[in-house]
């Protein structure tokens, strides 16, 4: 005989209350989602430079100076890096678009593709409308020639505008002077009783964010160094800019190297077959030693995500806060593989204490 019970699901008042609390909060962090991406930058760049802080702590410096002395040489490498490539990059930018539509009818094979279907008449059209783009580097050039003012654009443009630009620095410079800054800050915003686990999972994904960024910059050096070495070799032309290109695309994993690769193969196609066929090759192999070699070794070991994980991540940071969201989407899911480890964790250990 079937047995014919009633199953009743019953809603309690708190039930409600914490639902709608939990909406309430995700509602307010998409309302305030710059805010959030400034204040996890922030945490990102305090992470980062905890290691160099900690360098010069050795030699008995206090923090704060410690810190100072960070940024003190960030914003000095920064600043010498951007007058040292950016006109010549600029020039470079200029050239190519000038002379890549002329180029690309000299080239056979990219020619003939270019007019083989209306997708890649399309296309071509919008290569030759380039031409109109050489005011726009040309003015980007002069405001870079005045020092200050191409630096402090260049940042706020990356970080959102002037206003995040700043509040970026501020924080990240108080969660670094600060040695528990993050830590008093999470006090502030976690539940008492969540207060311990969440200190102890930051501390764990502090780690990992900071190994995380200097990896990445890492990873970047060496990725523009082999790609302008094996330009070079090659003779493409504009190698210096296309080395620049890959290095700052190997900040977005999986999709930038490949974003990077495209302008040089083109550029290498409109030269001659056979060196676009190579520039294709080098790229190849960069990435393949990449993968195998260098990423394994500086990158995947430290953060431990999934490839599936680091491309859902990329999409949402991307979907949320642009540039600035995929950057901080793979550390910050870094983060979140650890907590779902814990959680798994707890899981297996009630299991193994629940009796037979």
């Amino acid at each position: 005989m079937a047995d014919n019970r009633d199953i009743r699901v019953t809603i309690t008042s708190g039930t409600i209350a914490r639902t709608i609390v939990v909406l309430l909060a995700v509602a307010l962090l998409y309302m305030f989602r710059d805010l959030v991406v400034v204040l996890l930058t922030s945490i990102v760049v305090a992470s980062a430079i905890e290691p160099f802080t900690k360098w010069f702590m050795r030699y008995r410096i206090p923090r704060v100076l410690a810190v100072i002395l960070v940024y003190f040489v960030v914003l000095v490498v920064l600043f010498g890096l951007i007058l040292l490539f950016v006109p010549p990059l600029l020039d470079d930018v200029l050239r190519l678009a000038s002379t890549l539509p002329q180029e690309i009818e000299k080239s056979e094979i990219l020619s003939e593709y270019l007019s083989g279907s209306f997708a890649a008449e399309r296309i071509r059209d919008a290569i030759i409308e380039t031409i109109s783009l050489q005011e726009l580097f040309s003015g980007a050039k002069n405001a870079i020639s005045s020092v200050g003012g191409g630096v402090a654009a260049t940042a706020g443009r990356l970080f959102g505008g002037a206003l995040s630009f700043v509040l970026t620095i501020v924080f990240s410079f108080y969660f670094s002077v600060q040695e528990r800054g993050i830590e008093e800050f999470l006090r502030l915003v976690v539940p008492s009783r969540h207060e311990a686990y969440a200190i102890d999972l930051w501390k764990r994904s502090q780690r990992k964010i900071g190994l995380w960024m200097q990896g990445q910059l890492l990873l970047g050096l060496l990725i523009g160094v082999f790609v302008y070495l094996g330009l070079t070799i090659l003779g493409i032309k504009y190698a210096l800019t296309l080395a620049l290109l890959a290095a700052v695309m190997e900040l977005i994993p999986i999709f930038g190297p490949i974003l990077a690769a495209v302008p040089a193969v083109v550029i290498g196609f409109t030269q001659s077959t056979t060196l676009g066929l190579a520039v294709l090759a080098l790229y190849i192999i960069i990435q393949q030693f990449e993968n195998h070699l260098i990423y394994p070794l500086v990158v995947r070991k430290i953060v431990g995500v999934p490839p599936l994980v680091v491309i859902i991540a990329l999409l949402v940071g991307a979907q949320l806060a642009g540039f600035l969201g995929i950057i901080l989407s793979v550390p910050f899911a870094a983060a979140l593989m650890e907590y779902v480890a814990d959680v798994e964790k707890r899981k297996q250990a009630q299991v193994e204490s629940a009796p037979v």
